[in-house]
């Protein structure tokens, strides 16, 4: 995102900070107010022209804002329609940015109200199960990251497989991003559950190992990184036997190249 778009998101972040403190019910508020949000993103997407107009930082906020009550006031409940007001009424560096602004908080409005019934972490790890599981299956994958397939399609492919097995919160942000795909499936499932771990304050780190971890194993890794990183770290195993032994550590850009098979690789590199 551009800076001006960072700073419209911050300000409309606090706009839903202060509406889900707000509620009643924080979890249902977050729910509803999640679930509408990605409507109006699937509305504005299917019009360029609404898209384009409240976005134009060349007609007033008084504009956009009418335009907005226009369209969507009597679909979406007061909440979700203050919050898209709230939007409208910031500087976007153009309508893309504004569409994905409105994704994001979207997808935090949802992961609050798992927060808020202390599913946050199941979430996170069912995401981030899922987002290897779609990249293990090419052809699954490429079904889902399709442009041109109807979006309801996509939708009910992934409900499928995730019927019964997963949250309600976790189905909702998978359903929102084979519909709207910002990238790879995949990449965009485990973005959410970084966006989840980040929720919990914690930085995301990525240990591959040969075979999957057990627990001590786990959280002598996160006891470790949470000292070399001065944070909470929250550990997602990925399972490669490819590695022969040993662990690849992934934090951010960073990797840390434990496993036996780096080992021999720089051994032959040294050799040459």
């Amino acid at each position: 995102m551009h800076a001006a778009s960072r700073e419209a998101l911050d300000q409309t972040r606090n706009a839903l900070e202060s509406t889900l403190k707000g509620a009643d019910s924080a979890a249902a508020a977050g729910s509803t107010v999640g679930a509408e949000l990605f409507q109006v993103v699937d509305v504005l997407e299917g019009n360029r022209t609404l898209r384009v107009a409240v976005a134009d930082t060349a007609a007033s906020v008084e504009a956009r804002q009418d335009l907005v009550r226009g369209v969507f006031g009597w679909k979406v409940d007061q909440n979700t329609l203050d919050l898209v007001l709230a939007a409208v009424a910031q500087d976007w560096s153009n309508p893309r940015e504004l569409r994905q602004g409105l994704i994001l908080l979207g997808r935090e409005a949802l992961l609050r109200s798992a927060d808020e019934q202390g599913q946050l972490q199941a979430v996170e790890d069912e995401l981030f199960r899922l987002g290897r599981i779609v990249a293990g299956d090419a052809e699954f994958e490429q079904a889902l990251a399709d442009r041109t397939a109807d979006r309801e399609r996509k939708r009910g492919l992934l409900a499928e497989v995730l019927y019964g097995k997963v949250t309600a919160v976790t189905e909702a942000l998978a359903s929102q991003a084979v519909a709207s795909p910002s990238a790879m499936p995949a990449d965009d499932f485990l973005e959410i559950s970084r966006q989840a771990a980040e929720l919990r304050g914690r930085a995301v780190a990525v240990v591959t190992s040969a075979e999957p971890l057990s627990e001590q194993q786990g959280d002598d890794i996160r006891g470790r990184l949470a000292s070399l990183y001065g944070r909470e770290i929250a550990v997602h195993n990925d399972v490669d036997p490819a590695i022969l032994g040993g662990v690849v550590i992934r934090v951010g850009d960073e990797i840390i190249d434990g496993s036996v098979a780096g080992r021999l690789d720089a051994m032959r590199r040294t050799l040459r």
